[in-house]
């Protein structure tokens, strides 16, 4: 699976790329090669970072599911107590 993005985010980064190179390294890149750089950049370097990112999701997914039996509890025969009456006494 590749990792795409959309058409305007994009054109987007390959702006972002080119003006990068101007202020930074005081080169001028064009168009089509910061393109290139930005199909390299997501085919090879992408998804190191979408690898992670899906790993601290599903860490954090985990730990939220393993909280759903504390949040959520509910203790059993209750009624009673609540009517004032305590618990019937076992045979």
């Amino acid at each position: 699976m590749g990792i795409e993005i959309p058409r305007q985010a994009r054109a987007d980064a390959v702006a972002s790329i080119e003006r990068y190179f101007q202020e930074h390294l005081e080169q001028k890149i064009g168009n089509i090669a910061a393109g290139a750089l930005l199909g390299f950049f997501l085919e090879e370097i992408a998804p190191l970072v979408y690898n992670q990112a899906v790993a601290d999701v599903q860490e954090r997914m985990l730990q939220r599911v393993e909280e759903l039996d504390i949040e959520l509890h509910e203790d059993a025969f209750q009624y009673w107590s609540r009517q004032g009456r305590g618990r019937p006494r076992s045979p």
